[in-house]
């Protein structure tokens, strides 16, 4: 434990670094206001169509802070994305992107559209009636693909679906991937990024 301690208070700054750099680790701070209040959004929330909405109603209404929580994890999600568009735009600007940090830009790519796809399932799980069609309309895209031929797109719309309409399978499944499988896929993702930017050093100016 001392050698990991002693390894990180050795790394020093480098002098080009300003405010336009701390854009990532926002991002993950974000990221980590997103998993503590959504943890503790599912002590009460039920994932069923019939209670789905009473239980995000109960949460802001009855629970003591729950429309503090609630508040967080909402806005926190556009906080989030707010600050992954800067946190992009700068490592292209600045191309940090180049050799040698490619897989770095991968990783970090595959995140962006992972924090998209919390927010497709994590928005279906209030299941109003806004909610309900937003995930009718986005399960309903890959059916452009039929353009193309072969029918993948309506096998994909059934994979996310559960079936041939929106129904309590979609559900579950949005939130299986909002609360588990999106979850595991970016902590893998995290690690190895912050990984290589900590063995290759923070990119320099162009």
């Amino acid at each position: 434990m001392q050698c990991i301690v002693d390894d990180i208070l050795s790394k020093c700054v480098p002098g080009h670094v300003n405010l336009f750099y701390c854009f990532g680790g926002i991002v993950l701070v974000c990221f980590l206001l997103q998993v503590g209040s959504g943890l503790a959004l599912t002590v009460y929330y039920r994932p069923t169509v019939v209670e789905a909405y009473m239980s995000v109603y109960y949460i802001l209404l009855d629970v003591n802070s729950g429309w503090l929580i609630r508040s967080i994890h909402r806005c926190g999600s556009s906080l989030l994305v707010l600050f992954l568009i800067l946190h992009i735009s700068r490592v292209y600007l600045t191309a940090g992107f180049k050799k040698p940090r490619e897989l770095t830009w991968i990783t970090g790519v595959l995140l962006a559209i992972i924090s998209v796809s919390y927010g497709v399932t994590g928005y279906s799980l209030v299941w109003d009636q806004l909610a309900y069609w937003a995930c009718k309309i986005v399960t309903s895209v890959p059916e452009a693909l039929d353009d193309i031929g072969g029918g993948i797109g309506k096998v994909l719309v059934r994979i996310l679906r559960g079936g041939l309409s929106v129904s309590q399978i979609t559900l579950t499944r949005f939130y299986c991937a909002h609360t588990l499988i999106l979850p595991l896929v970016s902590l893998s993702l995290i690690l190895l990024h912050f990984g290589m930017i900590r063995k290759q050093g923070i990119s320099g100016p162009l």
